[in-house]
């Protein structure tokens, strides 16, 4: 921190605002007295230039495609870790020894059986209703049962991260219309997940590739998604309708959603005749209005790091199933023309995680509306982090301001004299 201030003088009144500075030197200015003292807010929409926390989670530069969790590259972790390793220094700060590891996997072991009204209330929802909706709302039941929730507890760290793979894969199952798949105490985390979800062991490579897209998605700093768990946990809500309501945020297409997009954009190009020159044409036409999914990133100006290390494991998907698939010819395509056309090259427009996450994921035929819960499994410790920090820090519940632009003060006319 910085012992330096900016002043700002409005309508004749001074305020000194200090000046912080980040460990990574990024700087901030400090304007919690700024309306006290001169009447002024702040206006940023989307709150692109607004820090509305510290935090000691993650660290993320998109200019220089950087992302480490806890001051570890996301490199290092992705080849040397595991997911529930990484879970664990995500919320604890450190990574774990061995026997802490050990203590941490079979706790969530032994926490990991659901409520037995899960599968009564997924079947109850009408059908077609969305893996997402089905998710948030299986995750706030479990208030019911957990009635502290709202308390910093081991037992309700615990039990959130245990139950949500198995709350994942039974809202995946049941999309399909398949019967619950028993939870298995004596398989790993990841391995668990992916026999609960498909009936059958999964391959070391699928597992891996698995928990590589776990630790990769595990958190991206102060994002839509964690922002509302942060901001609903202010108010002092549970912590299982806090995640519910991060699951909600993460729903749309604009952020979860993009794999998904980027799979039913590929299943439109297979329709259309799988010409990729012609899409590769209309998106480098500024008029055409059309938009290639999955590349690019609106955090990422250079490489998504993370989509470095996933396609290693999206090639060895593909080469262990063996799939052959027009789609996944489509996206291959797709991709070497954003590696090699210049016209991608010079604009960085690379293909980002979304991207091959969603050809990972249709090749583990996962059914494309079911993505983003796979998203919000691989999220979930850094959500459950950036509660716990929230909690730890006493933080103040979240009330942004506003400035008003509607009418000002009128009478009120009869209904008979309009």
């Amino acid at each position: 921190m910085s012992a330096e201030k900016v002043s700002i003088t409005l309508n004749g009144k001074t305020s000194e605002l200090p000046v912080l500075v980040g460990t990574e030197n990024e700087y901030a200015i400090n304007i919690d007295k700024l309306r006290e003292e001169t009447g002024f807010v702040t206006l940023d929409f989307g709150y692109k230039n607004t820090g509305a926390t510290t935090s000691k989670i993650t660290f993320l530069d998109g200019e220089e495609g950087i992302l480490r969790y806890r001051g570890y590259d996301i490199s290092d972790l992705a080849e040397k870790s595991n997911f529930t390793e990484v879970a664990y220094l995500l919320l604890y700060g450190e990574l774990p020894t061995a026997a802490q590891l050990a203590d941490f996997n079979q706790k969530l072991k032994d926490a990991s059986d659901v409520p037995a009204e899960t599968g009564a209330i997924l079947k109850a929802m009408p059908k077609g209703t969305h893996p997402m909706a089905q998710l948030a709302a299986v995750t706030v039941a479990l208030s019911g049962v957990f009635g502290d929730g709202a308390k910093l507890s081991e037992e309700n760290i615990i039990n959130i991260l245990a139950k949500f793979p198995v709350l994942v894969a039974m809202v995946i199952r049941n999309s399909q219309g398949l019967d619950f798949i028993p939870n298995d105490k004596n398989a790993d985390y990841v391995s668990n997940f992916l026999q609960m979800t498909f009936g059958k062991p999964a391959s070391a490579v699928l597992v891996d590739a698995m928990d590589k897209l776990l630790i990769l998605h595990a958190d991206h700093e102060q994002n839509c998604s964690t922002s509302t768990v942060r901001i609903v946990g202010s108010s002092n809500a549970n912590i299982y309708a806090s995640i519910s309501a991060g699951i909600s945020a993460l729903w749309g297409p604009l952020h979860g959603g993009a794999n998904q997009a980027v799979l039913e954009q590929l299943e439109a190009i297979e329709k259309d005749g799988g010409d990729t020159a012609k899409f590769v044409a209309m998106a480098k036409d500024k008029n055409s209005g059309f938009r290639l999914m999955g590349f690019g990133h609106r955090v990422y100006k250079n490489f998504d790091p993370r989509a470095r290390i996933i396609k290693k494991s999206c090639d060895e998907v593909l080469n262990d199933l063996g799939v052959k698939d027009k789609k996944l010819t489509i996206a291959t395509e797709l991709e070497q023309a954003a590696l090699h056309d210049e016209y991608f090259v010079t604009r960085k427009l690379y293909p980002n995680v979304d991207f091959y996450s969603g050809i990972i994921y249709k090749a583990m035929e996962f059914p494309t509306d079911t993505f983003t819960t796979l998203f919000a499994l691989g999220r979930l410790p850094g959500w459950v982090a950036q509660w716990k920090e929230m909690k730890e820090n006493k933080e103040p519940i979240g009330r942004p301001r506003q400035i008003y632009t509607g009418a000002t003060l009128r009478p009120y006319v009869a209904v008979s004299e309009r």
